[in-house]
């Protein structure tokens, strides 16, 4: 295994030396554990440097994931000719008690039921040269949030099917955009700024969730093309 800090050595223009000494010790010691990771298991792998008051310190730091982890995609991932997409996800994990923010129930296609767990919206960068994705921008989803943006699709009228007598073609190019795709929006344009000019990036990959209008207005927004996959 190499040496993990000369991996992160581009890291201290934006860390400080404490943090990313810390920051190695967790990784040594998520790369070593097997089974889930948790603050404690990460103390008893992580050696000498690296006690559960250290790992409680080193998450307690606030620090700019999105772009340490472009950092170290631009330099030792990506090559200058590569053709580089970006796509996204909803991921599901396990996770029982009561008490930790944003546990709900959400469904996992794993399991093909709702499971009792967290969401996190996953945006990564896909390099077609080496078929690989790099994960950059992790962000957790609440059940509010899912809430809020299926309400108003419940308020059916009973009334007679099909189009409502007088109503005008609309501009399907103008949408309101629910919170759910501004959510997604919103770190699409975070992500394509952390990037700048470094690349260049056409396509915005998603699953079948956004094969319709409103979500293809939404990525155009960003700038990018809509590219969905159905499983």
């Amino acid at each position: 295994m190499p040496d993990i800090m000369i991996l992160l050595a581009c890291l201290s223009q934006c860390v400080e030396p404490t943090p990313l000494r810390q920051l190695g010790r967790v990784i040594e010691a998520m790369l070593a554990m097997s089974g889930r990771v948790t603050m404690r298991g990460l103390s008893r792998w992580a050696g000498t440097g690296g006690s559960y008051r250290t790992i409680q310190r080193f998450f307690n730091t606030s620090l700019n994931w999105c772009y340490l982890q472009w950092l170290l995609i631009r330099q030792h991932l990506l090559d200058t000719d590569d053709i580089v997409v970006m796509s996204g996800d909803d991921v599901v994990v396990t996770k029982s008690g009561k008490t930790t923010y944003g546990l709900d129930r959400f469904f996992s296609s794993l399991y093909g039921k709702a499971v009792p767990g967290l969401c996190f919206l996953s945006l990564s960068l896909l390099s077609v040269k080496r078929r690989t994705s790099y994960p950059v921008v992790t962000e957790q989803v609440t059940k509010a949030g899912e809430a809020a943006v299926q309400a108003p699709s419940q308020k059916k009228s009973k009334g007679q099917r099909g189009r409502p007598q007088g109503s005008k073609n609309r501009n399907r190019r103008e949408v309101e955009l629910r919170p759910s795709l501004r959510l997604i929006q919103e770190h699409i344009k975070r992500l394509l700024q952390q990037i700048g000019d470094a690349i260049k990036v056409v396509y915005f990959i998603f699953d079948g969730e956004l094969g319709h209008n409103d979500a293809m207005q939404m990525v155009r927004q960003a700038g990018l093309q809509l590219g969905a996959v159905w499983k």
